[in-house]
C-alpha cells in the first residue's frame, strides 16, 4: 500500500511541475534582438566606366551578386543616385527612381546578380561625379515583415530617406 501511495505522489508531483512550465502566463526569458535575424546587403558607392545606349535610353550594367532570386522576389531593393551638380533635400543622395539634373534616372534587375541604372537623357550622363549604389533587404528581415511595432513594410522603406534607411539598418554611409 505505502508503494502505490508512492507511486501516485511521485506521478502526481511531476505532473504538476510538467504543467506548472507548460502555463503561457509564467515566466518567460530574455526577448532576442528585435528586427535583425538575417543580413542587410549593400553595395559601395560606384561610378559607370561608361554608359550605354543612347539618346533618351542610356543605362550602365552594375555586378550585383547580393541580388539572389530570393532576395529580388521576397525582398526590397533600393537603389540611390549620387548625381553632379544636384542638391536634395539638403544632401545630394537621391533615392531612384527619380527626376533630377533634367532627366528621369532609375534602376532594373532584369537577371539576378546585376543591377542596370538607366537615365533619359539626351547627351551621354556623366561617368564621374555620378555614383549609385544599392541595399538589399531580404524578405526575411523581421522589420520587412509588418507595419505594426516600428517595423517597416515595402512602401514605407521606399519612401524614406536615404539616411534613414542606413540608420535603420546600421549601414554605413
Amino acid at each position: 500500500m505505502k508503494t502505490a501511495f508512492r507511486t501516485l505522489f511521485i506521478v502526481a508531483a511531476m505532473s504538476a511541475l510538467v504543467f506548472a512550465g507548460c502555463n503561457k502566463d509564467g515566466p518567460q526569458g530574455p526577448q532576442g534582438p528585435a528586427g535583425r535575424d538575417a543580413t542587410v546587403y549593400y553595395s559601395e558607392w560606384f561610378s559607370p566606366t561608361a554608359w550605354s545606349g543612347g539618346s533618351g535610353d542610356w543605362f550602365f550594367e552594375a555586378t550585383a551578386p547580393d541580388l539572389t532570386q530570393g532576395i529580388v522576389e521576397n525582398g526590397v531593393v533600393l537603389a540611390y543616385a549620387w548625381l553632379a551638380n544636384d542638391t536634395y533635400e539638403g544632401s545630394s543622395v537621391r533615392p531612384l527612381p527619380a527626376y533630377a539634373v533634367g532627366a528621369n534616372w532609375s534602376f532594373l534587375i532584369h537577371q539576378y546578380g546585376s543591377i542596370e541604372f538607366t537615365s533619359d537623357m539626351f547627351a551621354p550622363p556623366l561617368t564621374s561625379g555620378n555614383k549609385f549604389r544599392f541595399i538589399a533587404i531580404p524578405g526575411t528581415i523581421q522589420a520587412l515583415k509588418s507595419g505594426t511595432s516600428g517595423k517597416k513594410t515595402e512602401q514605407e522603406l521606399k519612401s524614406m530617406s536615404y539616411k534613414e534607411v542606413c540608420t535603420l539598418y546600421n549601414i554605413p554611409e
